[in-house]
């Protein structure tokens, strides 16, 4: 019967965890870095990922953020020169320090002790002040942990050209991890690759529960009807769009590797998301590729729309949201194994048999010689109640 307190950092899942709890009475406190309502005058802010710290289903009254104090936070680390690992650690501390005064002012109106949910990386003082007070703890688990971060070195190492200054999270960082690991009496994990790679890291696997990411699709996407040509030529060449983080653990360079296996073919690809890369000169001005740059959450919908078909082929992902953005907008997906389980071979799309350029060229000349089978599966590609909020919410009140 406890009421749940969700403290997380920026719009993770478009607050998918508390607007779940929420509708079933549960959520006590959101407690978060920003909140900026539509009457705010952060809106008028450059930041755009500020403005977009909101959401229309949660109740102002349990909604509990630290503008001021994040401004002058972020200034304070710009001023210092700081950045990278340094200031996401320095953020972490600083969100868990105005979050535990928050706490301590709540305390004393719970009659029963409540339920406190944070995401990895930023909730072991929280769950220590927790445990100090008797409550239950339940860590959202944002990503596949210490083991995808070796996945992600070996990609660094065979590829250091695109990214000669990467470095990996420093040993603190994953020291805080596994203590929250340990003190929380839950772990949330998107996908069953997520579950697989946190046993391998000695993450007690009796801990772990298995709640995919939910998605609800915008209106228009549910009155949209895809269409594709008999044929696909120059003038209307496949579209394949990539959008998302443009780093190496995203499977960035097996899809630029698949142009050697593509030229002259009718194949044009739409990157989508700012490059954390070097990217070769020869690439930047590739006629078969758009880059498009990074765009405003609102903005993505339009190139859902322009695409043919979805590609992830990510090295590593706890599940992979645009998986289910791409499906909201009846996109056949070409996924890896290596994320949450949204495309059944065949059925809604492909799955890669392995990360590769090569395996990626293949799937398009397929679909190039039989583009009627890009009808069906669009036909195919939809939401089902296995990623719906109500879902999501049967499962946390399961704890």
């Amino acid at each position: 019967m406890s009421n749940w307190i969700c403290c997380q950092i920026g719009a993770r899942e478009h607050y998918a965890i508390p607007r779940a709890l929420h509708q079933r009475q549960k959520l006590a406190h959101l407690i978060t870095d920003a909140w900026v309502t539509p009457l705010s005058p952060l809106q008028m802010i450059s930041k755009s990922g500020i403005r977009e710290r909101f959401h229309e289903q949660l109740p102002e009254s349990k909604v509990h953020a630290f503008n001021t104090s994040l401004l002058r936070f972020e200034l304070t680390q710009k001023l210092q020169k700081r950045c990278g690992w340094e200031t996401i650690i320095a953020r972490n501390h600083w969100f868990q320090k105005q979050a535990i005064r928050k706490l301590r002012q709540l305390t004393k109106k719970f009659t029963n002790p409540p339920i406190v949910f944070c995401y990895s990386y930023a909730g072991l003082e929280l769950f220590k002040f927790a445990k100090s007070q008797g409550w239950y703890t339940v860590l959202g688990q944002i990503d596949p942990g210490l083991w995808e971060e070796k996945i992600v070195i070996q990609e660094y190492q065979k590829y250091p050209e695109y990214s000669p200054s990467w470095q990996p999270a420093p040993d603190e960082y994953w020291q805080t991890w596994q203590e929250e690991c340990q003190l929380a009496d839950a772990i949330v994990v998107n996908s069953y690759w997520s579950r697989q790679l946190l046993e391998k890291s000695g993450v007690k696997s009796e801990k772990l529960q298995i709640v995919p990411l939910v998605y609800t699709p915008p209106d228009a996407a549910n009155n949209f009807i895809r269409t594709y040509p008999k044929s696909f030529n120059q003038e209307r060449p496949l579209r394949v769009l990539f959008l998302g983080q443009v780093i190496l653990r995203k499977g960035i360079t097996s899809v630029l590797e698949s142009l050697k296996y593509l030229e002259r073919y009718p194949i044009q690809f739409l990157i989508v998301g700012h490059p954390r890369i070097q990217i070769p000169s020869y690439l930047q001005n590739h006629t078969q590729v758009r880059w498009v740059g990074g765009v405003n959450r609102s903005e993505t919908a339009k190139y859902y729309q322009l695409a043919d078909i979805f590609l992830f082929p990510t090295l590593s992902d706890g599940f992979g949201l645009t998986q289910l953005e791409a499906q909201a907008w009846k996109l056949p997906i070409i996924a890896s194994r290596f994320c949450g389980e949204v495309v059944v071979d065949g059925v809604n799309g492909w799955v890669l048999p392995e990360v590769k350029g090569e395996a990626i060229a293949n799937i398009l000349k397929f679909c190039l010689d039989c583009p009627q089978t890009l009808t069906v599966l669009a036909e195919n590609s939809q939401i089902t109640n296995k990623f719906t909020l109500e879902t999501l919410a049967e499962h946390l009140l399961k704890f």
